[in-house]
């Protein structure tokens, strides 16, 4: 499966690395393009230094990716994933926010991440967009309406309690499991319902 991941600036960098290091191992092909704001939080959360340049924080975040992913400058409007003529199977915005939601919503493209999304949508592909922020506002309800009327799925990055977490890494994996499941790829991330 070939998959596109951006990487814009909410909150829940630990969701982006694990669900690089779940696509590979799923072996996917993956694009990825992180936003200016994505790196400051990757750089915060993942490293402890929001101040770490943009290559470093991006050569330790691809580690997760064991070489499986290729990167993609956010204004890189040659990349395959800025036109529907490419083949692409899954279109992923983790985390994904407020402003990069609104902005798909609008129909409106200020770099490949927007982009990207919109090819999904047009080509009704399978774009799946996990937005973190809470309160909700109403023009961010409006938005992710707007967008699922679109096709889109939203996945909230809110993790479940009732399968029995015992660490921060059991939660972020409840969350990345619902993504892949989304993108119809195997795992064993979690215990199924029932199990």
């Amino acid at each position: 499966m070939h998959v596109f991941v951006g990487i814009t600036g909410a909150s829940g960098a630990p969701y982006a690395s694990r669900l690089l290091e779940a696509l590979a191992g799923a072996e996917c092909e993956i694009g990825v393009s992180a936003s200016t704001a994505g790196i400051e939080v990757l750089a915060t959360e993942l490293y402890g230094n929001p101040r770490l340049s943009r290559d470093e924080t991006l050569t330790r975040l691809l580690e997760h990716a064991g070489g499986a992913a290729t990167l993609y400058d956010p204004n890189d409007w040659k990349a395959p994933y800025a036109s529907g003529s490419a083949k692409v199977d899954a279109y992923v915005i983790c985390p994904c926010s407020m402003g990069t939601l609104g902005t798909i919503a609008s129909g409106a493209m200020s770099n490949l991440i927007h982009r990207a999304a919109s090819v999904a949508l047009k080509e009704e592909r399978k774009l799946v967009l996990m937005p973190r922020e809470t309160p909700l506002s109403a023009i961010h309800l409006r938005n992710m309406l707007t967008l699922r009327e679109a096709g889109a799925t939203i996945l909230f990055l809110a993790p479940g309690f009732y399968h029995g977490a015992e660490s921060i890494d059991d939660l972020v994996d409840f969350v990345v499991a619902r993504c892949l499941d989304q993108l119809g790829l195997d795992h064993a991330l979690t215990k199924r319902w029932g199990q």
